[in-house]
């Protein structure tokens, strides 16, 4: 197989077709000239591809499955596709090219196109052929590092979720509900304290923060899904564990929790991953940890967790970014969290607060009217075994995701749940995951 240049793949990629449905639904209000120019952009990428090598190839050559990319070395699973996903280096070359002006140059992304329409085909591609697009060559691979197509997917409203997880046996890796498909993330650089000891994570924007505890102190990796690769991330202004926390687009929050010396906290810091700057915001009403955070109707909640080691907290509390202020709401989460139970599991779809009760093994829905709690519908494994400890409870887009152990036939398996709250059909299993224990220590979600 001829390799591509710029690219140490062994194949030749294109991009799928079902790229070209997605050009149809952003150009549904088009005149039929401009259908014709993202019709051809597609079909000029697939062309472009096979001129790499300085060959003409035939149009069927183009099209591989991308197990034969050394970009993406498949890892064996039984029941499943795993890639590894490898850090990426940027390339520092500057972007040239055609523009809106009507100025072109033989360094265009699809010749006869203006960049500005490439790029607005760009962005309805897949998240998961983001690393085949960046490896045709140099200015493929600028642009996708860059992080402008994620900008123009926030403008568009294209978001795709994937979780990002952490279990018992295996490092982290990532999971394409919409492909079914697994990805190992390259190993995290910290050390042995760091990877042994209990942590908390957190996706917002384009990165997944994981914090933790090193020999040297409280610590934070991110992982840049851009470069596909792990880096110290800032500290905080004051560094913490046991936090709760949410996201939303690019910002997050993060709330309460220990300092490195115990003591339980009511100071909450905002994260902006475009920025990568931590900034302190009002604190909470009273101090908590083993709490959980959320964003919902564009305000940040924290609910349950402790104060002390008997004070368990019923009460919840919401913050509004617009005025800067909390507000206490009492007997939010009623039953409260004990010390030696989860932080409580709950997810927020289509502005809907779900709750998984670690006792009951049951998914609960808050009703904000009259703020109470309505069983909804029992959960698809249990949660009492281990007090909610092992179990991720998500909100992937308008579904829910339970992510839990299981020990079977086969072993020991994690399985992967989903369930639409509006759709009203039963849980499914989206993913079995083997020989990856029963416990799941992190759990994140990523839109983008």
């Amino acid at each position: 197989m001829e390799k591509i240049q710029d690219c140490n793949s062994k194949s030749l990629v294109a991009l799928p077709g079902s790229l070209v449905l997605h050009l149809f639904r952003l150009l549904g209000h088009q005149d039929q000239s401009s259908w014709q120019k993202y019709i051809l952009a597609y079909f000029l990428l697939v062309r472009k591809g096979c001129y790499f090598s300085g060959e003409s190839k035939k149009h069927s050559d183009v099209f591989c499955d991308i197990s034969e990319l050394d970009f993406f070395p498949y890892a064996t699973d039984s029941d499943s596709e795993e890639l590894e996903l490898k850090e990426q280096k940027p390339v520092p070359k500057a972007l040239s090219g055609g523009d809106s002006s009507g100025n072109r140059s033989n360094d265009c992304y699809f010749p006869g196109l203006h960049d500005d329409l490439s790029q607005d085909c760009l962005a309805w591609a897949s998240r998961s052929d983001h690393p085949s697009i960046s490896c045709l060559n140099k200015r493929f691979n600028l642009l996708m590092n860059s992080g402008y197509l994620y900008k123009l997917r926030r403008k568009y409203g294209i978001v795709e979720h994937w979780v990002y997880l952490a279990c018992s046996l295996m490092p982290w890796e990532a999971f394409d509900p919409s492909q079914r498909r697994w990805m190992r993330l390259p190993r995290m650089p910290c050390d042995e304290c760091f990877s042994c000891a209990d942590k908390e994570s957190l996706a917002v924007g384009t990165q997944l923060l994981v914090f933790g505890r090193e020999y040297t102190g409280l610590a934070i990796w991110v992982y840049n899904l851009l470069t596909r690769s792990w880096s110290p991330c800032a500290p905080m202004n004051l560094p913490r564990c046991l936090l709760a926390s949410g996201s939303s687009g690019e910002i997050a929050i993060v709330a309460g929790g220990c300092d490195k010396n115990g003591q339980v906290l009511r100071s909450v810091e905002l994260y902006n991953s475009e920025t990568g700057h931590w900034e302190t915001v009002p604190g909470m009403n009273l101090p908590r940890r083993l709490a959980s955070g959320f964003f919902m109707d564009g305000k940040f909640y924290v609910i349950g967790g402790v104060s002390s080691q008997r004070d368990s907290l019923t009460c919840g509390e919401e913050y509004s970014l617009e005025t800067r202020t909390w507000r206490r709401i009492l007997d939010m989460y009623p039953g409260g969290t004990s010390a030696s139970q989860s932080p409580p599991l709950v997810a927020v779809v289509n502005s809907q607060l779900y709750a998984a009760d670690q006792s009951t093994n049951v998914v609960k829905k808050y009703d904000k009217a009259n703020n109470a709690w309505d069983v909804v519908k029992p959960l698809p494994v249990r949660a009492d075994s281990s007090n909610g400890w092992g179990l991720a409870f998500k909100a992937c887009g308008d579904r829910l995701l339970v992510i839990g152990g299981h020990r079977g036939p086969r072993g020991e398996v994690i399985l992967l749940h989903s369930w639409c709250p509006e759709g009203g059909e039963d849980w499914e299993v989206l993913s079995v995951k083997e020989r990856a224990g029963v416990f799941v220590y992190n759990c994140a979600i990523m839109g983008c």
